[in-house]
């Protein structure tokens, strides 16, 4: 039984754990890539300037952009599993998901030829994702060992 807040209550196990919960996770998980973008990309623009403060938000959305994608095949496969409710066209789902890994490598490659900012800055953008599924897991996590 989820908390006001959306987090699985202490006496919530994993078996308890359903389809909305783990789309809510992932909202989560996206709110905080969000928020770890504005912070990151000001402190980014403070010590190396305006360019790799845009390189680590080109990869901060090329990261959200992919969890966004797995959300919607995520969810896809869910209603297809359980048999109820209208679930999205797999093929086309599937073609999206392929475009945007090509739409993700042409922004990397134009944003390092152009910006001339720290690569770096684009290696932590792409990994916020990471960092954001990670941490979620690590709360979820917690709520059931607690």
């Amino acid at each position: 039984m989820p908390e006001p807040g959306g987090t699985p209550a202490s006496s919530a196990s994993m078996a308890s754990f359903t389809d909305e919960d783990s789309l809510r996770a992932m909202r989560r998980a996206l709110r905080f890539l969000l928020l770890m973008t504005l912070l990151g990309g000001g402190l980014v623009w403070w010590k190396l300037g305006w360019r790799s403060a845009l390189l680590l938000v080109v990869g901060a959305i090329i990261s959200g952009s992919g969890l966004w994608e797995w959300t919607r095949l995520m969810k896809a496969l869910m209603a297809r599993m359980d048999g109820g409710g209208k679930a999205a066209p797999m093929g086309l789902l599937l073609i999206g998901f392929f475009l945007r890994l090509g739409l993700a490598f042409v922004a990397v490659y134009v944003s390092l030829r152009t910006l001339n900012g720290s690569v770096y800055a684009l290696v932590a953008g792409l990994a916020l994702g990471v960092v954001a599924l990670s941490v979620e897991g690590i709360r979820l996590a917690k709520a059931w060992t607690s």
